[in-house]
């Protein structure tokens, strides 16, 4: 999971994208990285940590260009430690390319070899986003025929890194004196929008993110979502030009985007990632009427912030009093996309307290968005009970997390879910609940494509079925080798 964006605007973008990657921080604590274009000219900062400790004045000004593109990361692919690994990547052939990526290639053993072999290229870290670069440049450069780069070139190198690349992959990248090019993978796994707005003087200004609250944030206008497939090219003097690049492009976003990763605030593929909250704690209330014993709740309590929604809707479809007895420390990170266990564990007990007044002698029904190691959980339970708490139901608004999820998210082990290879019974015990209760997935997909034409999601850490259809039993397995190594 990353946060990406791009910007082409008639006046210098650097505060523009230091901007956006503030909202964007939340799909990302690891590095951060912005580039811009001056003319053929590229200028890029990048640092380990958050936006707002990555980059000083000096780094701003810089920054010169009315294009650029940003990037917040957590590491999923690479080593969270380099700062080399941090993105944006450059190659500087053909004309220059700076690129980022949000998604995982789950084919990077088969590029790693093509691209040293067949096109002679050389990569310098272990991340798959500069393997990705580099068949881009790679495919540009087969497209070239004379001096001049157009929007039939670009596509039809975009064409070919369909044909090459497997997995997820939401793209931004500036071509040195050309323009903007951003595409998104043929099932649209990760999610990415266009946005457009007009100057005083009626020219236009683009912008492409991951999320629609950058773009409302900037005052532009939501244009659309990036297809699955398509690619969006966009000139230097702000002419926006697409295509489809992808022979059978299906939409088939990513569950946990609405169940965890997402801001609320954002509306991705048409849905709203709030409302479908709502919708999934309407659901869990129903299978939690027909699983806890009558009595067994006297309040619902959130694990803020991503599970109040849910628990709302929780608490007022059973009738039980709904009540905030977790304290957040906001200062600290996002436990869940923290790279390590000792720092999770370390961290809980610094992010959350539990004020004893709303436990003690009280039945309590905590609701969390979901459960992936339950290393937070296992604590959470436990300051319940030393606060006080009678008994303590726990609840998932999302299914049991049994698979790796290899699309983007750091669950590469299963050895690391607490729910691989456990019984529902099984997990409340290792939680140490009362009663455990998980979202049935049938009512997830519901909950998130309700009132839309989406079809599909992209469920597979809780079913195993991978929608690209290139994920087998030894790619998990040495996936879970090279991390565990």
């Amino acid at each position: 999971m990353c946060g990406i964006v791009g910007i082409v605007s008639t006046e210098p973008v650097n505060q523009q994208v230091y901007d956006s990657l503030l909202l964007l921080q939340h799909r990302g604590q690891d590095s951060t990285g912005i580039a811009t274009a001056d003319g053929p000219v590229f200028h890029m900062a990048k640092a380990r940590g958050q936006v707002r400790e990555a980059f000083r004045t000096r780094d701003m000004r810089s920054l010169m260009g009315n294009i650029g593109l940003g990037h917040v990361r957590y590491t999923t692919k690479g080593a969270a430690e380099r700062e080399e690994e941090a993105q944006p990547f450059y190659v500087n052939a053909p004309y220059g390319i700076i690129l980022v990526h949000n998604g995982n290639l789950t084919n990077t053993r088969e590029l790693s070899e093509d691209l040293f072999r067949i096109d002679r290229r050389h990569v310098n870290s272990t991340s798959d986003t500069e393997m990705l670069l580099n068949v881009l440049a790679t495919e540009l450069q087969g497209q070239i025929t004379g001096l001049d780069l157009d929007p039939d070139q670009v596509f039809a190198a975009v064409e070919q890194v369909h044909e090459r690349v497997e997995g997820s992959y939401a793209v931004i990248a500036l071509i040195a004196g050309h323009g903007l090019l951003a595409f998104r993978d043929p099932f649209g796994i990760r999610p990415l929008i266009l946005g457009r707005r007009l100057t005083s003087k009626g020219k236009e200004e683009w912008i492409v993110a991951s999320e629609s609250l950058v773009l409302e944030n900037g005052d532009y206008e939501i244009v659309r979502d990036v297809l699955p497939g398509e690619a969006i090219y966009i000139t230097l003097d702000g002419q926006m030009i697409s295509r489809q690049c992808a022979k059978n492009p299906r939409l088939v976003p990513c569950s946990f985007e609405y169940v965890y990763l997402a801001r609320p605030d954002s509306v991705m593929n048409g849905i709203s990632v709030y409302e479908s909250r709502l919708r999934m704690g309407d659901r869990l209330a129903d299978t939690i009427a027909r699983h806890m014993p009558l009595g067994d709740a006297d309040v619902v309590m959130p694990i803020p912030d991503s599970s109040r929604p849910s628990a709302m809707q929780v608490a007022q479809k059973l009738g039980i009093e709904y009540r905030e007895g977790f304290y957040k420390n906001r200062y600290v990170g996002r436990t869940f996309i923290m790279p390590g266990q000792s720092e999770r564990k370390r961290s809980v007990r610094q992010k959350l307290n539990a004020m004893g007044t709303e436990f003690r002698g009280k039945n309590i029904l905590i609701v969390d968005d979901s459960i992936v190691r339950g290393t937070t959980s296992q604590q959470i339970v436990q300051m319940a009970r030393d606060a006080g708490a009678n008994k303590v139901t726990f609840a998932s608004a999302a299914p049991p997390v049994r698979f790796p999820h290899v699309y983007g998210i750091n669950m590469p082990s299963r050895q690391e879910l607490i729910a691989h290879g456990r019984k529902i019974p099984e997990i409340a015990a290792e939680l140490g609940a009362d009663h455990m209760i998980y979202q049935e997935v049938a009512d997830l997909q519901a909950a998130i494509t309700e009132g839309t034409s989406i079809e599909s999601l992209d469920l597979s850490c809780f079913t195993g079925d991978y929608v690209t259809g290139t994920v087998t039993e030894e790619y998990l397995s040495w996936v879970e080798q090279t991390q565990l190594s």
